[in-house]
């Protein structure tokens, strides 16, 4: 998850997104492809909800402060 420490939200959910396209395609890939790919949209996915809890949380302080 390295990777993703330079990674913005759009640019994770951009990455999500390809990554799902390839996997619908009819583009053959391999088991091992596959399980990286899969493994690799999974912690994009932590990491978008971790964007979000902390967006949703800064939300409710700015709120709560006004």
């Amino acid at each position: 998850m390295s990777k993703m420490n330079n990674m913005n939200y759009d640019e994770a959910i951009k990455k999500l997104e390809t990554i799902i396209s390839s996997l619908e395609s009819d583009e053959a890939v391999s088991m091992e492809q596959y399980k990286q790919k899969a493994i690799e949209a999974k912690e994009l996915i932590s990491f978008c909800r971790k964007q979000l809890i902390a967006l949703d949380e800064q939300m409710k302080s700015a709120v709560s402060s006004n």
